[in-house]
């Protein structure tokens, strides 16, 4: 039943995603486990669980057998088809507590709802200086490469 309400009553409290059925829920847990002993051979990136190795091993291969049958885009999971799909509805059936705005996607909004909360978790260790979001953090980052240490040199006359 909880398909058709849109209802996601599991929610991880270190990441704020949410579920529907308790055993995504707790299958999703072992991302924040510090230990992953299955390792990807081509790129390293290493996995809690061995399930996670699979769908990333997809990448590498090149194989996408979930196809959109509207515009036939190809996706390298059936989750990913699936939040596609709803471009071409135009469902937006997640909608802000705060505000009129409409989403989507469930992750979108809770991307949207860190504005009215004005969480800033991502601080930059260089200024010190704080954003809502990873990808703004990254942005900003970029200022701190380019930038020169300034040489103050004093002449003597």
């Amino acid at each position: 039943m909880r398909i058709h309400t849109g209802e996601r009553p599991f929610t991880c409290h270190q990441c704020d995603k949410t579920f529907r059925g308790e055993s995504a829920f707790k299958k999703h847990l072992t991302v924040h486990i510090k230990e992953k002993p299955h390792s990807c051979s081509v790129c390293e990136k290493s996995f809690s669980l061995l399930y996670y190795l699979y769908q990333h091993e997809k990448i590498h291969t090149g194989v996408r057998e979930y196809m959109c049958f509207e515009c036939e885009k190809t996706f390298i999971t059936a989750n990913q088809l699936k939040l596609h799909q709803i471009i071409h509805t135009g469902e937006k059936p997640y909608n802000c507590s705060h505000c009129d705005k409409r989403f989507s996607q469930s992750s979108h909004l809770k991307r949207h709802e860190k504005i009215h909360r004005r969480e800033k978790r991502h601080t930059c260790d260089q200024c010190g200086k704080s954003f809502s979001f990873k990808n703004q953090l990254k942005i900003h980052m970029k200022i701190h490469a380019v930038e020169k240490p300034h040489h103050h040199s004093l002449k003597s006359r």
